[in-house]
């Protein structure tokens, strides 16, 4: 295979068990907490993250060295609450309408980089960010009845995720990605370790396996998406991103019998349109794509 190929091999992997691991969230959420759910997650990211930061030249103390501790902190907590939001978010919403209303997240991003990275914004990308809004106000919108305040859960976490993005470039200013990865498994599993007993609830029947395989399938879907980093430009994995929400509609309509209308049908193509354009925008305008995790992901 050439290396393009298998950088691409790498990310399709990484992407479709990011969709089996929502598939696998979503039966958890159902009978547990979504804070114990994601602190069970968390203690096996970080341990990735320390093996990783163990074998880098410098150790873990020299990969735990920032001259900004408070920001990398920051970043970690801020996307484990995301990852508590987001998996509330599959068991109130479902699955497919929150991965459709996460895609916003890199219209989002565009949208904050103004005022807190000091970018500018073309009219191209205006013009994206504001038909990509127009797609998720098209999904938001109730077929039927009044407006179902429970959206505005994945809503929120597509805010917290672009929060959590922007904070990751600002670190990639001074910090390089081994160091931030680091801090955002530490980070977060103590952040989250904090709360995370309080809600400690037994586990039933055959969930302890399906939580053994929610934590297996973080570390690997991780290292693949490392690995795809290696043989691919940033751009193209974040593209490629997309099919998650094709995976997880799949998983949500055949195994939970989530039902799609046309609203989110059409909302979510317009959405993803909107988002892969911004992308390519801001390849070509020459900024440096980061390399973040999927929306939602650890």
């Amino acid at each position: 295979m050439t290396p393009r190929a298998t950088g691409l091999a790498f990310a399709l992997l990484a992407v479709t068990i990011f969709s089996i691991q929502d598939g696998i969230s979503k039966h958890l959420a159902d009978n547990y907490p979504a804070i114990f759910i994601t602190m069970m997650r968390y203690w096996a990211f970080a341990a990735f993250a320390l093996l990783l930061a163990s074998r880098s030249r410098g150790g873990i103390s020299g990969t735990a060295t920032t001259p900004r501790p408070a920001l990398q902190i920051f970043r970690g907590v801020l996307l484990s609450v995301q990852i508590v939001v987001a998996i509330t978010s599959f068991a109130v919403v479902g699955l497919a309408s929150s991965q459709a209303i996460f895609q916003s997240a890199p219209l989002i991003v565009a949208l904050l980089s103004m005022p807190l990275l000091g970018e500018r914004v073309g009219w191209r990308r205006w013009t994206a960010i504001a038909v990509g809004f127009l797609g998720v106000l098209l999904i938001l919108k109730p077929e039927a009845g009044g407006f179902d305040i429970s959206l505005l859960l994945p809503l929120t976490g597509a805010f917290l995720y672009s929060l959590y993005s922007i904070t990751t470039r600002l670190a990639s200013r001074t910090d390089t990605a081994t160091t931030s990865f680091f801090y955002t498994g530490v980070a977060g599993a103590l952040a989250i370790s904090l709360v995370g007993p309080f809600y400690w609830i037994s586990f039933e029947g055959n969930d302890i396996y399906w939580m053994l395989c929610l934590c297996v399938s973080g570390v690997v879907g991780h290292y693949l998406l490392i690995r795809a980093f290696d043989y691919i430009d940033a751009v193209i994995v974040q593209s490629m991103s997309y099919l998650q929400l094709v995976l997880v509609t799949l998983i949500g309509v055949f195994i939970y019998n989530e039902t799609l209308g046309f609203n989110m049908i059409v909302g979510s193509m317009i959405v993803v349109c909107a988002g892969l354009f911004t992308i390519y925008r801001e390849a070509r305008t020459g900024r440096r794509a980061v390399k973040i995790d999927p929306p939602g992901e650890i």
